[in-house]
């Protein structure tokens, strides 16, 4: 995968526009708003990508929280 620039990629996000507390949820439970946004994002790969690169530590980036993300991250250390 190519990486894309992040102000070439942020221009694109479904979310921008969007009050950002949406993807600052309380909890995993109430991420649904926010992930659905990003369902329907097209630069949905890239903005996880981004949080993953640059652990970030809290809202929902790319459809998934930040349990979501450091489930990921293991899994790729763990097939590396």
């Amino acid at each position: 995968m190519t990486a894309v620039p992040t102000a070439t990629w942020r221009k694109r996000a479904a979310c921008r526009g969007i009050d950002p507390e949406v993807f600052y949820p309380v909890s995993d439970e109430e991420a649904d708003e926010a992930k659905a946004i990003c369902a329907g994002c097209q630069v949905r790969q890239a903005c996880l990508e981004h949080a993953l690169a640059h652990r970030e530590r809290e809202g929902v980036w790319g459809g998934a929280s930040e349990r979501e993300r450091r489930r990921i991250l293991r899994q790729r250390r763990k097939s590396a």
